[in-house]
């Protein structure tokens, strides 16, 4: 269970060598959190990171997961929840892509679409009756700023979290009053593997600030959070500017 101020005793990372679920599993190990479950595609990469945690502390497991074989989420994802409950899931799964190629290679732009969005729905459902059935827990969805409008240079990684967004929305209402809450993480551009190369957008932010403000959010019970905070007044000016304007950004 969780304590008075929101951090879980255990946590279910999907996407298990995520540099900001990562992150966060390491703050929360530092406040509270003693069990870890890492989901992922088996590598060395996965184990490494377990053992990572494990030296700080934590009793760590990890778990052979793929975002691309929802007809597994349900088998994979009930033996982790039939080991004991679990009090929060951070949905940390994602890829990137490249626009300019993957607007060429259409089978490419879908499977962005079915990483980032449809593999998220599938383990996003099952991990949500299995926090309802045992009448608590948290939902922690990574999403992105990328959803808030289609910009021309990321506009199938956009629309994919853009989904993504709206389906955690959604599920955070209809689970609300169940004892399950679910919280939709907005990062801007963050300093990480999977951006490396790319030109810094402005309000860069970096995998341990994501992480503190998961912390924070916990606590406070958001549904909604920020990262970093500034962004949600930037991204509401250009959600309604013109989209004559918008277009000419360079963006």
């Amino acid at each position: 269970m969780k304590d008075a101020f929101g951090i879980p005793q255990s946590l279910l990372v999907l996407g298990g060598t995520s540099e900001i679920a990562l992150a966060t599993a390491r703050r929360l190990i530092a406040r509270r959190t003693r069990t870890v479950w890492l989901a992922g595609r088996p590598s060395p990469g996965l184990e490494q990171a377990a053992a990572h945690l494990r030296a700080l502390g934590a009793d760590v497991h990890t778990v052979a997961f793929d975002a691309l074989d929802p007809d597994s989420h349900e088998t994979v994802l009930g033996k982790v929840f039939a080991e004991g409950d679990i009090d929060m899931v951070l949905l940390a799964f994602g890829v990137l892509g490249d626009q300019a190629h993957d607007e060429r290679e259409p089978a490419n732009a879908v499977r962005v679409a079915q990483t980032n969005y449809t593999g998220a729905v599938s383990a996003g459902l099952v991990s949500a009756r299995a926090l309802q059935t045992q009448g608590h827990g948290s939902l922690v969805v990574l999403s992105s700023v990328a959803g808030e409008r289609a910009r021309r240079s990321n506009f199938i990684y956009g629309s994919s979290k853009a989904g993504l967004d709206v389906f955690a929305q959604g599920l955070g209402d209809a689970l609300h009053g169940t004892g399950v809450h679910v919280m939709v993480v907005r990062p801007g551009f963050v300093r990480s593997k999977m951006t490396e190369g790319l030109e810094e957008a402005p309000l860069a932010t970096t995998p341990e600030a994501v992480a503190t403000a998961i912390e924070l959010g916990l606590r406070r019970r958001s549904e909604t959070v920020w990262v970093p905070g500034a962004l949600r007044l930037v991204m509401a000016a250009l959600r309604h500017l013109p989209r004559g304007v918008f277009r000419r950004l360079p963006v």
